[in-house]
């Protein structure tokens, strides 16, 4: 157990954190709050400096940040062994309802009742998306600079089609060379006290080596199995990737994801990806299962030897294996640096830029949700490099409008959760659409 770490057995440990996975509704900042009252105010596991510190580190990591915050607890408390009691309890209630919400959709996606159903659900999270640009914008855009990099970040991504990992990059150089200029980011830092330990080369060769190993694992074994003419490597190679490069969250990739999985691997139809969101936001654990969904359809709906549901189940496995083994990895690796990751002003510069990207990202969602939501159909616009969804504007869906316009006012104006939010929409959708 780390020092300074109140006592308490492997077995109380798993009964906490098997209770934050089962009660960790609400995005990153219900999560972070409930285990906050619960590990420091009630059980007096971690000091409070403690979690703010995992919690600054843990903002600074590509990947769910509630989720890597609650592997980093763990790790405290009984090393690696308890930071994957931590880490794989916060996810697997999620997990297990997102895959059973997926055999469902799967079954009665083409039933009319469910289409009416997701119709409500789908402008109930249009207004959630939209409420979480505004949220995020307020925290990260700060100054001239971070305004810049997030109207480049979102004319790159809408106007351009720049891929989603080559705009997470250049934010983060453009953030490291203004790290002066940044608001919010100091030119100079603090380096660790002289008595900190610091892991040598051992440690990094040994971790990188096992949760490397373990990130591939899979990945070959449904290779070896299913051959490689499958689904499986391209749902591996793609969402390895999302996992190096999701800073800011969820919904920061989605929009990415979205694109690629409709336009470019033909996985998803267009609107399934909003389904799957208002499936996510409905479960427990990191937004970001929503990828097991997506996992689960792709290899479903793909044509291939398996029975389909066998399929979907091996994709969605398949999927969150490779979006959060890499988060056992970045703890695992980095939280014995974590004061010297910490002060590190270039560093704090980098995720700064990045910071303002993810609000040009997620505006970027905003708009294709919405395009999505509220119009039946979307062409495009190409000038040279200029490429932009366009909508017939003779097709808009009135009463989706109406639903997004009165899910907002819950939302901003009545501060409704997001659960009755979801809920209330769901039965207005099956209102109008069946009656």
């Amino acid at each position: 157990m780390r020092q300074g770490a109140a006592t308490a057995s492997l077995a109380e440990t798993f009964r906490a954190f098997l209770t934050i996975g089962l009660m960790s509704f609400g995005g990153p900042a219900g999560q972070i709050a409930l285990m906050h009252r619960m590990l420091v105010e009630e059980r007096r596991w971690v000091s409070e400096d403690q979690f703010l510190h995992g919690l600054n580190f843990c903002t600074l990591l590509p990947g769910p940040e509630a989720m890597q915050l609650a592997t980093y607890i763990g790790w405290l408390r009984h090393g690696v062994l308890g930071g994957l009691i931590a880490g794989v309890l916060f996810v697997a209630p999620g997990f297990c309802v997102i895959l059973a919400l997926s055999m469902l959709y799967a079954q009665f996606e083409s039933q009319t009742w469910f289409t009416a159903l997701f119709f409500g659900l789908k402008a109930a999270v249009l207004a959630v998306v939209l409420e979480a640009l505004v949220r995020v914008a307020k925290k990260s855009l700060r100054g001239g600079w971070a305004h810049a990099i997030a109207a480049a970040s979102f004319l790159a991504l809408f106007a351009f089609r720049v891929p989603f990992p080559l705009v997470v990059l250049a934010a983060g150089i453009a953030g490291w060379a203004l790290a002066g200029r940044l608001a919010g980011v100091s030119a100079s830092g603090t380096l660790p006290a002289a008595d900190v330990p610091v892991p040598g080369w051992h440690h990094i060769v040994t971790t990188l080596a096992i949760w490397g190993g373990l990130w591939a694992a899979l990945p070959l074994a449904m290779i070896a199995l299913f051959g490689a003419g499958t689904v499986f490597p391209a749902l591996a190679v793609f969402f390895s990737k999302m996992a190096v490069v999701t800073f800011g969250g969820a919904y920061a990739v989605l929009a990415y994801v979205a694109q690629a999985a409709v336009e470019t691997y033909g996985w998803l139809k267009p609107g399934q990806m909003i389904d799957g969101l208002a499936l996510a936001e409905t479960t427990p654990g990191p937004l970001i299962l929503v990828l097991s969904f997506v996992g689960f359809l792709a290899a479903y709906q793909a044509p291939a030897t398996l029975p389909p549901l066998l399929a979907g189940v091996l994709g969605a496995v398949m999927t969150t294996w490779v979006t959060f083994i890499p988060c056992f990895l970045w703890i695992f690796l980095g939280a014995p640096f974590l004061e010297r990751v910490r002060h590190n002003p270039a560093l704090k510069g980098a995720l700064a830029g990045i910071g303002a990207a993810v609000v040009g990202v997620i505006l970027n969602l905003s708009l294709w949700f919405a395009l999505q939501t509220l119009f039946a159909r979307v062409g495009e616009v190409a000038a040279g490099p200029l490429r932009l969804h366009w909508p017939e504007w003779t097709s808009l869906d009135g009463q989706a409008a109406v639903l997004t316009i009165l899910a907002m006012v819950a939302l901003f104006r009545l501060h409704l959760g997001m659960i009755p939010v979801l809920g209330l929409c769901a039965v207005l959708g099956v209102a109008l659409r069946l009656i």
